[in-house]
């Protein structure tokens, strides 16, 4: 499948429990620069029931994950079907991440449940997906896999920061394309809001009103994870291990907590930038977090940051995801070894259908 106009569906659902985010895309090729459109776009969010599932998942057995990965894709399916109708849309290919629920590369292993070739059935359309499984298989970290969309479709910008379940940064240096998880962000927040009712903290107001605790920022910030030198990446084992339980041994509120973890993610993202200036889009959900925006530019005064629209901020990863299974599809390059660790760059994912 060698073109130079492909329209796809990219499908993401991320750490932070938001839903399904879906993206129609038509992706274009021209003097080998790559241009995109988003022409819809939507998320499902998930069932209470759902919620609580995913959110239990790291503590299954090996049977309960083999029937959650059958059911979410199921679920899956159903969703993207539905997307498709809804729009009247005919892709050239659904292209999906799945949900991450076990991400342990220093063990060889990654799953991202929603990948069985069951979904291609389901939706009746060829399907790309599965794409971190290859890389751990190549020694490297399965992630980050959004900076070759950062290097091919957001080329314009020093620095691209994703705040979703956890923060994530992509940049050129030395003619590589360098990126990395820094830390924790809506994995925790969420966590803590969910305390008081919330699903959310809306635009960080009740860590605005909270206080940093001394101690409990510097415990953080001294967590290993931050001296350890790229390529690495965070799972959710990392919250709930190291994060939750360092948290939970200091007596304090939770507007205190929230206000004193984005301190820490607002510091470890200025501590994370080789260069201290320049220009920086900044997606995902925590860029509607204006207490958090805030807190980075003030650890980060002299960069430029830039929050793109509503569909790009929102749908950047679905987008990148897309463009991953179109590589896929002419048999390119998807995956950075600069970025992941792996011995090589590769043409990751699997094809359904």
């Amino acid at each position: 499948m060698s073109k130079e106009n492909y329209n796809v569906i990219g499908v993401m659902s991320g750490t932070s429990l938001d839903g399904v985010d879906l993206a129609a895309i038509c992706l274009k090729i021209e003097n080998a620069k790559w241009s995109f459109e988003i022409t819809d776009s939507e998320t499902i969010s998930y069932s209470d029931a759902w919620l609580s599932r995913l959110k239990n998942a790291v503590e299954f057995d090996n049977l309960e994950l083999i029937k959650l990965n059958r059911d979410y894709t199921i679920l899956l399916g159903s969703i993207i079907k539905d997307f498709i109708e809804k729009h009247g849309l005919k892709p050239d290919a659904v292209c999906s991440h799945g949900h991450t629920v076990l991400h342990q590369p220093q063990h060889g292993f990654t799953l991202q449940i929603g990948n069985l070739p069951e979904l291609a059935d389901l939706v009746a359309q060829k399907v790309v997906c599965d794409f971190r499984v290859q890389d751990v298989r190549f020694g490297g970290q399965g992630a980050p896999l959004v900076p070759i969309g950062d290097r091919l479709l957001f080329s314009g910008y020093d620095y691209c920061l994703n705040l979703g379940g956890f923060s994530n940064v992509s940049f050129e240096r030395d003619l590589a394309r360098i990126a990395f998880d820094i830390s924790p962000v809506n994995t925790v927040l969420n966590f803590y809001a969910n305390r008081l009712g919330l699903p959310y903290d809306d635009k960080g107001s009740i860590a605005a009103s909270g206080k940093i605790h001394g101690e409990m920022l510097s415990a953080l910030n001294a967590l290993d994870f931050y001296r350890k030198p790229f390529p690495k990446s965070l799972g959710f084992e990392f919250v709930r291990e190291s994060i939750f339980p360092l948290i939970e041994k200091f007596d304090t509120t939770v507007p205190d907590v929230l206000c004193t973890f984005i301190e820490h993610a607002a510091m470890q993202t200025a501590l994370a930038l080789p260069g201290q200036s320049g220009k920086m889009l900044v997606t995902g959900g925590g860029a509607y977090n204006d207490f958090l925006i805030g807190r980075i530019k003030h650890h980060l005064p002299k960069m430029e940051i830039v929050i793109p629209d509503s569909k790009i901020l929102e749908y950047k990863e679905a987008l990148i995801f897309g463009l991953l299974g179109v590589l896929k599809l002419r048999n390119e390059i998807n995956v950075l070894s600069s970025v992941t660790g792996a011995t090589r760059d590769h043409s990751s994912g699997v094809i359904y259908g």
